[in-house]
């Protein structure tokens, strides 16, 4: 007698539905674990690529953050110059003699500005920013006083950079203040090798007193050169040499 309520036999080949299934899962998992590894390798390699490009770029981004930084402390350090002057003229035509006497003792002269006539406010010479030196961390200039060592180099250097021609020709009281503060020029001919730079002492940097210009306290190589000058402690701002 046939049991008709029996499930029907329809095996293939001797394999069995569950057999199958499971085979089929086993294909699934094990596909999907392939993907899963080619995809952290190609997130590795994309990674190692990236992380290449950064170790490239960052010193083109370093270099460039640096010149930015000189740039301003060029054009703050030239402000600088102008303000000395601007007060150094004001206190000769108050009568003050030349000289020492005459030129500012601290940043914040500069910062004050000086009387107008007519007005009851002083005439502002100095931005706050450009009294700070962008180029260290402190962010104080380094006073350069009239006859120092550093001084003199820098004239030695702008002239080693013009071959010997004197920059613009100085004027009036700034003629008497340049006498005052710096040996006459020598002539100086470019050969080929600069002067030797000497590095600032510790005492340089603290000097205090009347100042006829400023430089940064960075003694790092620049990005940028200033007549001709490579490192930032030998940038001097001064109206004496412009």
């Amino acid at each position: 007698m046939t049991n008709h309520s029996a499930t029907a036999d329809h095996n293939i080949c001797g394999s069995s539905p569950r057999r199958s299934a499971s085979a089929s899962r086993a294909d699934f998992v094990a596909s999907r674990r392939s993907e899963g590894g080619y995809t952290l390798v190609a997130l590795l390699a994309m990674m190692t690529v990236v992380a290449l490009f950064a170790m490239a770029v960052a010193p083109s981004l370093q270099q460039q953050s640096t010149r930015d930084r000189e740039q301003e402390a060029i054009f703050r350090g030239e402000q600088v110059a102008e303000a000395i002057k601007a007060y150094y003229l004001y206190r000769r035509g108050t009568g003050v003699a030349p000289g020492d006497q005459a030129l500012p003792t601290s940043m914040d002269q500069l910062l004050q500005g000086i009387p107008k006539v007519g007005a009851t406010k002083n005439l502002q010479i100095l931005r706050v920013s450009a009294a700070r030196d962008p180029l260290t961390i402190e962010g104080e200039w380094r006073f350069i006083l009239p006859r120092s060592e550093a001084l003199v180099d820098f004239q030695q250097a702008i002239l080693f950079y013009t071959n010997g021609a004197p920059l613009a020709t100085t004027q009036g009281e700034m003629t008497t203040l340049q006498q005052f503060a710096v040996p006459r020029p020598t002539i100086v001919v470019n050969t080929g090798t600069a002067p030797e730079k000497k590095t600032p002492t510790p005492f340089d940097d603290d000097a205090t007193g009347p100042f006829v210009g400023v430089a940064s306290r960075s003694r790092r190589d620049s990005v940028l050169t200033y007549y001709g000058i490579e490192t930032h402690d030998g940038w001097i701002f001064t109206p004496l040499f412009r």
